[in-house]
């Protein structure tokens, strides 16, 4: 394997020993009122020798919830559960930042504690539906917030963030991705608003980056990544505009001098590479579905300073071990991906069992 990759490297204010890293996955074993276990902190220490640990998408406000059993970081309970993640993750000689995800529209009401219906940019319903206990629902209309509720919003991003830090994390991502909420703001077909955050690109990217200068004031640019996919059209997203939107978002973003850009390759080398270049600080890079010498090539090419791998780090708690060895890897098991107990999350093996 290239030495590159293995080079040491530093996102922000973050020392990395190398550069691959573990992408955020949801897993869905928290507990109902989103407090991190003693078992999601043993998952997450068993792949702390990555070099950067970004973790499953975690609610910032009790609205931000879509999906059964994810973790929150918004009460005391929660910072207390994710404590308990860091601790185990620095004692183990990881880093770790927690990802901050609003789901936005794509939730169900039967998930949440609080039974709400969802809130959104626009009152568009998304199409299919939401797992629940119930079965799988069709997913409702979202209620669109108000202009004065989009900036308490963007308050509870930033509350979450220092929730995150107080809770021992090395820092948070702000997930702009995969058809939540700030990626709803982005996108035409979820943003029908005729208020400042709807319209022009330049509207569309407001709450975007007001979450990131949100967030970067609250606790230091040094410690705070985004990550973005454009063109994903996960979650009913339907982009027209990538190669207009994304770099006048990446332009906005570049004068904060955040941490990392994290980016979702779907599929425009163009696009992503332009990102690259408008970038001023450490770019990481996700190509879903590449084998790791593509993946590689990007960091050998300058295009990547860290890449980022979900399912290889989800199935192999020591990944870097086998990489640099040499020695096979698990095979994954999409079965017990979403929800469940021990099996299929902290039982893969490693070499030295």
């Amino acid at each position: 394997m290239n030495e590159q990759l293995w080079a040491p490297a530093k996102v922000g204010e973050i020392p990395l020993e190398h550069r691959l890293a573990m992408a955020p996955m949801t897993r869905d074993r928290s507990t109902p009122e989103g407090v991190p276990t003693d078992l999601n902190a043993l998952y997450y220490a068993q792949r702390s020798s990555t070099a950067l640990i970004i973790t499953e998408g975690t609610q910032p406000s009790a609205d931000g919830q879509g999906y059964l059993l994810t973790p929150g970081i918004h009460t005391d309970e929660q910072v207390a559960g994710w404590r308990r993640v860091t601790d185990a993750v620095h004692d183990a000689g990881g880093r770790i930042v927690v990802q901050l995800m609003h789901v936005g529209r794509i939730a169900h009401p039967a998930n949440t504690p609080h039974g709400r219906q969802p809130v959104a940019p626009s009152a568009v319903r998304p199409a299919g539906a939401m797992f629940t206990l119930q079965g799988p629902q069709e997913m409702p209309e979202p209620r669109q917030l108000s202009t004065e509720e989009v900036a308490a919003t963007v308050e509870d991003f930033r509350a979450a963030a220092a929730r995150a830090i107080a809770a021992g994390a090395d820092g948070v991502e702000i997930h702009g991705a995969n058809g939540y909420l700030v990626h709803q703001f982005l996108a035409g077909n979820t943003n029908r608003r005729t208020d400042r955050y709807g319209g022009s690109a330049e509207n569309r990217i407001r709450f975007a980056v007001e979450v990131a200068t949100a967030v970067a004031d609250e606790i230091g640019a040094g410690r705070t990544g985004i990550r973005l996919s454009p063109g994903n059209p996960f979650n009913d997203i339907a982009e027209d505009d990538t190669r207009e939107l994304y770099p006048a978002l990446v332009r906005a973003l570049a004068p904060l001098n955040l941490a990392y850009l994290h980016v979702a390759h779907g599929g425009d080398e163009e696009l992503v590479r332009e990102l690259r270049s408008l970038w001023p600080t450490a770019f990481l890079l996700n190509r879903p579905g590449a084998d790791l010498d593509t993946r590689v090539r990007d960091i050998t090419s300058g295009l990547a300073d860290v890449i980022t791998v979900g399912v290889m780090a989800l199935a192999n708690p020591d990944l870097v071990e086998r990489l640099r060895t040499g020695a096979p890897l698990n095979t994954p098991d999409p079965q017990t991906f979403y929800g469940g107990d021990e099996r299929g999350y902290t039982d893969y093996p490693a070499l030295s069992r």
